[in-house]
């Protein structure tokens, strides 16, 4: 793949394992010369009290490549959550990407010309959760991250798709308000 990737998005939500391990990873992917390469560049300059921006590392002095900046969507409140956030969860986006990369779903030889923001969901509940499963939360933020990643490259869903299925869907939350509407 040669051709230039200004920007693709894509999203992944992955639930159904242990409590407060569901994962919603939301990514936005393009050349570091580029809206994406300014874009994290600004971010991790503009830090803000309760979001910090941080690298997708492996380990300490580990970071991945493409080079991954994760966003939290919840603001952080507490230690025992910014050591979920930035543990397991960043460790798991960081395995993720390279899961991508191993994949073919991002060309290898593109790996240091792409930047990906991802923007994290960690349920706050994770951190008062002393029976907290992080062997599932790892692993369902690392599907979801790759995952996310996969739809991104791949345009999905793609515009036809979503013309056909429009009527079709009814989002998660919308209908469990009509149906607590009707009950």
């Amino acid at each position: 793949m040669s051709e230039r990737i200004i920007m693709r998005t894509g999203e992944c939500l992955i639930a159904g394992g242990p409590p407060f391990t569901a994962a919603e990873p939301e990514v936005v992917i393009g050349e570091l010369d580029g809206p994406v390469g300014t874009a994290i560049a600004t971010l991790t300059g503009n830090q803000s009290a309760g979001h910090s921006k941080v690298f997708a590392i492996l380990d300490t002095d580990i970071q991945v490549r493409p080079v991954t900046l994760m966003v939290s969507k919840v603001t952080v409140k507490s230690s025992d959550y910014t050591n979920i956030l930035m543990g397991t969860v960043q460790g798991a986006i960081a395995n993720g990407v390279l899961d991508a990369v191993r994949a073919g779903d991002i060309p290898k030889e593109k790996a240091n010309d792409l930047g990906i923001i991802c923007s994290v969901w960690l349920n706050p509940g994770a951190a008062k959760d002393e029976n907290l499963d992080h062997e599932a939360l790892f692993d369902i933020h690392r599907r979801a991250t790759a995952q996310a990643i996969k739809k991104a490259m791949c345009n999905e869903p793609s515009i036809d798709w979503l013309l056909e299925n429009q009527d079709k869907i009814t989002h998660k939350y919308y209908q469990r308000a009509l149906d607590a509407k009707k009950s």
